[in-house]
């Protein structure tokens, strides 16, 4: 996995927008081998910047844990 994406879920403040959004662009960087998409793929990769944040959200909405947050 990517170094650079750091864990979101547990957190206290709860991580941002901003912050899931940066993973999902590292993540999509990551699978993509590209860190900036040609022009003809920025669309695709928008999409799935968008797809995973989405997922990401979602995933950390509804995760439970009984551990305090950090």
């Amino acid at each position: 996995m990517c170094r650079n994406i750091k864990t979101l879920y547990n957190f206290d403040p709860p991580a941002t927008e901003e912050e899931i959004r940066a993973a999902a662009v590292q993540f999509v960087r990551k699978i993509s081998g590209s860190t900036k998409p040609p022009r003809v793929n920025e669309a695709a990769f928008e999409r799935a910047v968008q797809a995973v944040s989405t997922a990401s959200h979602e995933l950390l909405a509804t995760l439970v844990t009984s551990a305090a947050p950090r």
